[in-house]
């Protein structure tokens, strides 16, 4: 599966923005499907994933309340709604599958495809 993250941008405190990762080359609805986030200087984070049908979340204790995830299957698309973001939201945020719905462990070795990664900036 082809993954394309877009959404990305400079943002001030408190502001909002939506990424999107639109999936191609499978079926989307095989996959469990996940955001990641690197900072400058840090190791690539998890930040927030979705079942197969969208029934189950998990979140980074520290975006619990700010950020939500989404899937729209017959769009193929997975969706990162972030609001009230802060200068420490700052980082490259990718988007991941992982096959047979698989969503444990929470790290990177649990994902099989990336996405070119999209660069959110938070300015204080």
């Amino acid at each position: 599966v082809q993954l394309q993250a877009s959404g990305g941008g400079l943002v001030q405190t408190g502001g909002s923005l939506r990424l999107s990762c639109a999936a191609s080359g499978d079926t989307f609805s095989k996959y469990a499907m996940g955001w990641f986030r690197q900072a400058p200087g840090k190791e690539r984070e998890f930040v927030a994933d979705v079942s197969r049908s969208g029934g189950t979340t998990n979140y980074l204790d520290a975006v619990k309340g700010r950020f939500t995830i989404s899937r729209d299957n017959a769009k193929n698309t997975v969706y990162l709604q972030m609001i009230s973001l802060k200068p420490e939201d700052t980082a490259v945020y990718y988007c991941a599958a992982a096959s047979y719905g698989r969503m444990w462990p929470r790290t990177l070795t649990s994902y099989d495809y990336w996405g070119q990664g999209t660069q959110v900036t938070v300015s204080s």
